[in-house]
């Protein structure tokens, strides 16, 4: 009997436990959101991460019943607004939005970085696989009409000629950086803050060409710009007949990086969980996925899991280009 009464003693002592570390662990995600979320995109307003970034923010809303606030904190190639977020209250409340640089290349050009992306974010939702393209503005470079002939030109003109992208180690700086380490001829770079402005001055004429993220396609299809070639193994399904760098002669040419949100280290993974499902349901929607598609996103909906080794995956394979053309942040 007294056996017996221990046994029950015991159940209830561990079923009490068990309850009471059900409900004080999970309380904070159980409870979140409670308050408005800030979302920072690390590079300026215009370019894609920007775009996801507000065409995710307003179905977030609705699906958390709480505001859903987009801050742009530009600068150092996304290590600006990536610290910001990386150095924030893991509590759910601070989330970022940013190409696969800041985690797969700024690690190996910023030798003294103030934080680790790959330890101190916690990778919650790719929402896009994006490619880039090469961009040249029609008349600029005489006689350039297809990356056939560009290639002839850039060889002929070593030396004398300037790009843009949307800030050092970003996919456009490593897409250029590759292609001239085949071409194996000199070209000036000319960094901005994002790809918004990289986009301005390519239209403007104050550079002779660029590989862009995405933001320059509502410009090709005005004519306002031409696209050459898509940086990436697979042609766009916008523009099935621009060939790949690949397709040209330049093997295995892929400058593609995943695009998604990020939270502080610590993060609960109920909260990674429940944002990881919200979005990947978001990008499912039609309107969502026609805005990322329109501006040269491939959507890529993974587990938290899996977003992480693309990204390590992705690291590994920039590393050797990086070292290669001994390419340095500020």
């Amino acid at each position: 009997m007294k056996a017996a009464k221990a046994r029950v003693l015991r159940a209830t002592a561990a079923c009490a436990l068990a309850i009471a570390c059900v409900s004080a662990l999970p309380a904070t995600a159980q409870a979140w959101p409670e308050k408005p979320i800030k979302v920072v995109v690390n590079f300026a307003a215009g370019g894609p991460s920007d775009l996801v970034a507000r065409v995710v923010s307003a179905p977030l809303h609705e699906a958390l019943g709480q505001p859903v606030v987009v801050e742009n904190r530009g600068g150092a190639g996304g290590n600006i607004g990536g610290e910001a977020v990386a150095k924030s209250p893991p509590d759910g409340y601070t989330l970022l939005v940013s190409a696969g640089n800041l985690v797969s290349v700024n690690p190996h050009i910023y030798p003294r970085m103030s934080f680790d992306p790959a330890k101190d974010l916690v990778p919650v939702a790719a929402a896009a696989r994006v490619a880039v393209y090469l961009i040249v503005k029609p008349g600029k470079l005489p006689g350039v009409s297809t990356a056939r002939d560009f290639v002839a030109y850039v060889k002929a003109h070593s030396g004398k000629l300037a790009y843009a992208s949307p800030g050092i180690g970003t996919s456009s700086h490593i897409a250029a950086e590759m292609l001239l380490q085949q071409l194996n001829v000199s070209v000036a770079h000319v960094p901005y803050r994002g790809a918004g402005p990289a986009l301005s001055a390519m239209l403007s004429g104050e550079v002779d060409f660029g590989f862009d993220p995405g933001a320059s396609i509502p410009n090709v299809r005005a004519g306002r710009l031409r696209m050459l070639a898509v940086g990436s193994l697979k042609r766009s399904r916008m523009f099935p007949d621009v060939p790949t760098l690949n397709e040209i002669g330049f093997d295995g040419f892929d400058a593609a990086t995943i695009l998604g949100f990020y939270a502080p280290a610590g993060t609960a993974p109920e909260i990674v969980t429940r944002l990881n499902t919200e979005i990947n349901r978001i990008l499912e929607t039609p309107a969502v996925r026609d805005r990322i598609e329109a501006v040269g996103g491939e959507m890529a909906p993974m587990t938290p899991a899996r977003f992480k080794s693309g990204l390590e995956e992705d690291s590994k394979r920039y590393d050797a280009v990086i070292r290669a053309r001994r390419i340095a942040g500020d």
